[in-house]
């Protein structure tokens, strides 16, 4: 797949730490087999890391303008009070609560 069509492909988001735009340097290509693409998305602005994208490049007929992934909302940033309650909620926890982490999780913190 051409790379002007990957970057029409995320033309609808931006990057959600910054509001810088994705574009051909947001866009690494890591792997294309016939019928599978691995992408990394990293903004080209301040170089917050999205992860991977898997696209399946088979055959499929697309207009040009149905291309963009489209924008959805998402749920508002973390406040003060989401911080609070969830101070209070452990606060509340017993006092053997970390023995429903499993061992082999508890070095991690």
């Amino acid at each position: 797949m051409e790379k002007s069509k990957l970057v029409k492909l995320f033309s609808n988001m931006c990057c959600s730490n910054c509001r810088h735009d994705f574009d051909e340097n947001s866009i690494f290509v890591k792997r294309q087999d016939k019928h599978l693409m691995v992408l990394q998305i990293i903004c080209a602005e301040c170089g917050k890391s999205f992860g991977l994208a898997f696209l399946g490049t088979g055959s499929v007929d697309v207009k040009e303008e149905d291309m963009a992934l489209e924008f959805q909302d998402c749920p508002l940033p973390i406040s003060y009070d989401d911080v609070l309650d969830a101070h209070h909620f452990i606060d509340k926890l017993e006092k053997d609560w970390n023995k429903y982490i499993p061992d082999e999780l508890k070095n991690n913190f």
